[in-house]
């Protein structure tokens, strides 16, 4: 050893080390001999200095360079506990330790490292929260020196932060968990305490910390990084950061929601940490604008998938499960979404729930649905419905029991929108169910749900699918205000087809079945809509653009349709709900049992039924003549005349309805009309049980007592004519022809003077006149023969004109006369083709004024074709006198003036 070595060397053939650095203000002097070094600082209360052990064998001290003096410890300074050695049989093995951890805690050269004192701080700082056991924690004090530093000095936050990683690495490495949880304790309590500004500094490290513990393959480290990544992401950051990237996270938060590990417990721990995991990433980039976009479907369709499938696992016995926490993720995500990110959050639900045919099952995929719309905006409703009609339309060629599920989970989703609308497109949502509709009906006639004929469905599951889709259409109608429903009413009945007018909707090869199938389904849609429809008054619910095409199906042989005609009629007008209390309506009924209205008709129902009334009891007259009609048929038509004498209570309203009921008595008594025994019963049992009701409603007593007489004879001489024997499973009809005596009638003569005396008796002239239904245009072209015949009774009466001033007049104008005088017709086709071509070539090749002329030529010619046919018309009868009467002026002339004036200028 040299003269002046004063410190043993630690190894023998280690090269000696570089000289220290100077403090800052210190400067070498040009003497022969170098000065002492300055004072070390003083070690931390309690650390005092070691005795030094004898080296093991082997191990040889280096010397110093001449002239250089290791600096004595300043006065009560010591080394470190840790160094202490407790025996000198352990001497060897805690020599090495202590090197060790010299070696662990040094700069990479330096005196720096080998003298701890030496070290820069903050490094200090940090070494100092480590316990020699782990198992103790984290060193509180130690932590509060190192949080008051960083908060003193802010600019070395970022040096701690690598140090804390850098030790947390080392750590890593050789295994020690120990000291990794505290290192992410210490970066935590950092993190919370350090202000926003200087946040910053912080993140970066830590991050990649985080990756690193989330890349090992330790279930314990993952669980570890994502707590600490979620109480990071509960910090709120005043400065925005312009170059993070959370991609890493998602996708790995993503893959430990997909966990299969062996063990279920650590399974669903993992799940439930990815879990928490993308809902912090969801907290801290969903509300930053300058953050990575979390709502691009590239993102989106990695964690609403991860969802999804722990969303499956009903395992809900506690907090900690997977579908618990997943289910408060999920409406968390959706609750944050704007308007432009639904779309991209819904696809993914779409896609995932077709990839594991999820659609069949419905429950799932309803529940889903079910956390969709409670939790978005609901301003942002619509969007979600239009997702799930696009995806409907997109599955058009799918199996029944997929396009059913995606229907009932449209129903659903209507329920729950409480916004009243659905959307701006209403019609179109509408419009794409009715399509789904004839598609079903196509597919249950061809039995395949495809056009190349490969895949075959069933009527049962067409039909689901078809109930399905009918009451989605209620449930739709059902969030929307009066008067959209009374536009989608319209729509509904504009696509039913009508035989010769509609034949070409849905399938061209579904023939008169197709059709018919269409219909009922979209009068039970009509239904539908129609249940719920409340309306002031009934101009407003039955307009005649809705009322008379309704009408119009009471007059099809298909009983089916009928039914549902009078059924959607009763809704519409029952504006008290008291339909469901008649349905089993007989002649015990009580009408106590009935919401009666109080007030009385207002001016609108007034003129409803003052223009639609005739035309109402006209179908109900003509549905009871059909031989087709059941028991449901006449339950029904008791049920609609009911609900009108109900809420159309008026002196007028009864008079007739009371003229319709002896006027269906007689049509059962009529031996002209073709009716099965039944179907007189079930019209006799229609009438007893109306005027029972309609005697309790208000008329005077002797109309009660009347009926009262009526129906006890019935009882018991011929309850065949009662509703009890006649709309029940088996009817007790008579054998034979239906004889009904005197005694068992309602006879007008006696009501009448039941009604005289009351206020009803203003009607009494109007009450002798017997119902005869209402004729319609149609039916006047088709029954009378024609307008001429009035014209030769006319003439008739006229002796005195001769015989051949009397031939043209008498001749009968018959509706064939005037179509081939209109059109000018020949008798044989071959020539009207003809004449076309020839028509077609002149005005191909004609100049323009010989077609002009020729044109103008016709136009006369049918001007006075037109004059001969309205002087015919509008003769007037001979005068007994023999003297003609002056011309009056034309009927046709005074009702259209500006029509007139103009086909005389032409």
């Amino acid at each position: 050893m040299q003269r002046g070595m004063t410190m043993p060397s630690l190894f023998s053939g280690v090269s000696p080390p570089s000289l220290p650095s100077l403090p800052r203000g210190f400067t070498m002097p040009s003497l022969p001999s170098m000065p002492s070094l300055p004072s070390m600082p003083s070690l931390p209360r309690g650390l005092t200095v070691p005795s030094l052990p004898s080296l093991p064998r082997g191990l040889t001290v280096p010397s110093l360079p001449r002239g250089i003096t290791m600096p004595s410890l300043p006065r009560g300074m010591s080394l470190p506990r840790s160094v202490a050695m407790s025996t000198v049989s352990q001497a060897p093995r805690r020599l090495l330790q202590d090197c060790c951890s010299v070696l662990d805690h040094q700069a990479p050269g330096g005196l720096c490292g080998c003298c701890w004192a030496l070290r820069p701080r903050y490094k200090r700082l940090v070494d100092n929260i480590f316990p020699e056991d782990p198992e103790e924690g984290l060193v509180k004090a130690n932590m509060e020196k190192l949080t008051f530093f960083a908060l003193s000095a802010p600019e070395k936050l970022d040096r701690i932060a690598a140090y804390l990683s850098e030790r947390l690495t080392r750590e890593l490495n050789r295994h020690r968990y120990g000291y990794v949880c505290i290192a992410m304790e210490a970066m935590e309590q950092l993190l919370l305490a350090c202000h926003c500004q200087s946040i910053n500094l912080l993140v970066e490290s830590f991050l990649s910390t985080l990756r690193l513990l989330l890349e090992h393959d330790k279930p314990h480290l993952h669980m570890l990084a994502t707590n600490s990544f979620v109480k990071f992401a509960n910090i709120e950051e005043d400065t925005p950061s312009y170059h993070r990237s959370y991609d890493f996270f998602v996708s790995r938060f993503s893959e430990m929601c997909h966990s299969e590990h062996e063990d279920p417990d650590i399974r669903n721990k993992i799940r439930v940490s990815g879990i928490r995991g993308l809902q912090g990433v969801v907290r801290k980039t969903v509300d930053d604008e300058l953050q990575a976009n979390i709502w691009e479907l590239r993102h989106m369709e990695q964690i609403v998938p991860a969802l999804l499938v722990n969303l499956q696992q009903h395992t809900h016995n506690h907090s900690e499960s997977p579908a618990e926490q997943t289910e408060v993720c999920f409406r968390e995500l959706l609750g944050r979404a704007a308007y432009g990110h639904i779309n991209n959050a819904i696809r993914p639900v779409l896609m995932h729930l077709d990839s594991h045919t999820l659609w069949e099952g419905r429950s799932f995929a309803v529940q889903c649905f079910q956390i969709i719309m409670y939790s978005i905006q609901s301003q942002h409703s619509h969007l979600v419905i239009q997702q799930l009609l696009g995806h409907l339309d997109a599955n058009s060629r799918s199996p029944a029991s997929v396009r059913a599920g995606i229907v009932e989970v449209l129903s659903e989703a209507a329920v729950i929108e409480a916004t009243g609308s659905v959307g701006p497109t209403v019609l179109e949502v509408f419009n794409t169910l009715l399509r789904q509709l004839r598609q079903s009906v196509d597919y249950e006639l061809t039995g395949y749900y495809d056009n190349a004929g490969q895949n075959k469905t069933t009527s049962a599951e067409e039909k689901t699918l078809q109930d399905a889709v009918i009451k989605t259409i209620g449930s739709f109608a059902n969030t929307l205000p009066v008067y959209q429903r009374s536009e989608v009413m319209l729509f509904i009945m504009g696509k039913i087809p009508v035989p010769g007018i509609y034949p070409a909707l849905g399938s061209p090869n579904a023939g008169f079945e197709g059709s018919r199938m269409i219909q009922v389904m979209l009068l039970k849609s009509l239904l539908q809509v129609s249940e719920r429809y409340e309306s002031s008054n009934l101009l407003t619910a039955l307009p005649s653009s809705f009322l008379e095409p309704l009408l119009s199906f009471t007059l099809m042989e298909d009983p089916e349709i009928r039914l549902l005609v009078l059924s959607i009629l009763t809704s519409l007008i029952d504006r008290r709900h008291n339909a469901t209390r008649l349905s089993n309506a007989s002649v015990t009924f009580d009408v106590s049992l009935l919401e009666l209205k109080e007030d009385r008709c207002s001016r609108q129902d007034v003129l409803f039924i003052r223009k639609h009334a005739q035309r109402l009891y006209r179908h109900v007259y003509l549905t009871c003549k059909e031989e087709s009609s059941g028991r449901g048929h006449y339950q029904a038509l008791i049920i609609l005349l009911a609900v009108v004498s109900v809420e159309l209570s008026t002196e007028e309203v009864v008079v007739d309805l009371i003229r319709v009921v002896l006027a269906l008595q007689e049509l059962a008594l009529s031996n002209q009309e073709c009716l099965s025994v039944f179907n007189r019963c079930g019209v006799h049992a229609l009438c007893a049980v109306f005027l029972h009701l309609l005697s309790e409603l208000g008329p005077p007593p002797p109309l009660y007592q009347h009926v009262t007489e009526v129906i006890e004879s019935r009882q018991k001489d011929a309850p065949h004519l009662l509703s009890e024997d006649v709309f029940c499973e088996n009817p007790r009809l008579p054998e034979g022809e239906l004889q009904v005596a005197e005694e068992f009638l309602f006879v007008q003569s006696k009501i009448r003077e039941a009604l005289t005396g009351s206020s009803y008796s203003a009607h009494d002239e109007h009450f002798n006149t017997p119902y005869t239904p209402e004729l319609t245009d149609e039916d006047r072209l088709s029954k009378r023969k024609s307008i001429g015949d009035v014209v030769s009774l006319q003439m008739d009466m006229n002796p005195q004109n001769s015989s051949e001033t009397q031939q043209p007049q008498t001749e009968q104008i018959t509706f064939e006369t005037l179509k081939n005088t209109i059109e000018d017709r020949g008798s044989v086709e071959e020539e009207e083709r003809r004449r076309r071509l020839q028509v077609v070539e002149k005005f191909q090749t004609a100049p323009f004024e010989e077609i002009a002329a020729h044109c103008g030529a016709r136009t006369s010619l049918l001007q006075s074709k037109l004059n001969q046919v309205f002087d015919l018309i509008i003769r007037p009868p001979p005068s007994p006198s023999g003297h003609s009467p002056p011309r009056s002026t034309p009927l046709y002339e005074m009702k259209f003036p500006d029509l007139s004036a103009c086909l005389s200028a032409v």
